[in-house]
């Protein structure tokens, strides 16, 4: 089984970058892992559906804003129920597609060879200021997603 992390964010708008945040230390704790691979999203997505094609597992992170929660709030929900459908609109543009969309082109792009194993963690943020720092509270629950995922991997990686 091959799993495919994602992590989405923008590295210059503060908690944005949660999810990048995320991918640069599952590159660290998880160096040179034949079924796993880590894409640094940023905030264009479109380009690396392609590479999700013979991954069985797709584990994604993101932030969220206007959830309501304190800030730091992690969020595992399914995929599913966040997806939104295809836009069959020629004029989506890379960086303006987020990974829900990504995902529903990912589906009609890989078809039957579309991962069925869907996790998503988005962190509740409120900070989006230009600045390159993550707040200590969103940092920490990037932490716990880490935590998450590499237990997860733990679980689904043969010994």
């Amino acid at each position: 089984m091959k799993t495919a992390i994602m992590g989405f964010g923008n590295p210059v708008r503060s908690d944005d970058a949660i999810g990048i945040y995320v991918i640069e230390q599952l590159r660290e704790k998880l160096p040179g892992l034949d079924n796993v691979t880590i894409f640094d999203m940023g905030t264009a997505a479109f380009e690396v559906l392609f590479g999700l094609k013979g991954h069985s597992k797709i584990i994604l992170v993101d932030a969220v804003l206007n959830s309501d929660e304190p800030v730091g709030t992690l969020f595992k929900v399914p995929a599913e129920e966040v997806i939104k459908a295809p836009q069959d609109d020629p004029m989506v543009f890379l960086h303006g597609m987020k990974w829900d969309q990504a995902l529903s082109y990912a589906k009609k792009i890989l078809q039957d060879e579309y991962p069925k194993d869907i996790q998503v963690y988005l962190v509740a943020i409120e900070n989006t200021k230009l600045e390159v720092n993550l707040s200590n509270v969103v940092k920490e629950a990037g932490n716990k997603v880490v935590q998450h995922i590499l237990e997860d991997l733990n679980q689904s990686i043969p010994t």
